[in-house]
């Protein structure tokens, strides 16, 4: 994955727009949190194959985080803390949020085909 750059990462939001997609939403701080401190809270969400069709979506932000909101007919997807980005050999627009020791703390992956 490379770093976010808002122009790319807009064209390729905008590619998947109007189309039947596969949506992977997924957020946690897991056992990170209770790693280091056995008191804290853990949270999470995960999503897999949803299937949506986004209206039209937007990447904002600037230097270490990002954000993500796909419109749908009936609310929004949306993702923050994104840091890095990849589409992949299958045409999956991968991104990425990861703290500052590079784990995964949220991901949110727009595809044609169901992961």
């Amino acid at each position: 994955m490379k770093p976010i750059d808002l122009i790319e990462v807009q064209e390729q939001i905008d590619a998947f727009a109007g189309k039947k997609v596969f949506i992977h939403l997924e957020t946690t701080n897991g056992a990170y949190a209770n790693h280091v401190n056995e008191k804290a809270y853990n949270v999470g969400a995960f999503i897999r194959n949803a299937q949506v069709t986004y209206e039209h979506g937007k990447i904002k932000g600037a230097g270490a985080a990002y954000r993500v909101g796909l419109k749908t007919e009936n609310g929004w997807v949306y993702a923050e803390g994104l840091n890095a980005w990849e589409l992949d050999d299958k045409n999956r627009l991968l991104m990425a949020g990861h703290d500052r020791e590079g784990r995964l703390m949220v991901s949110l992956e727009i595809s044609e085909t169901a992961f």
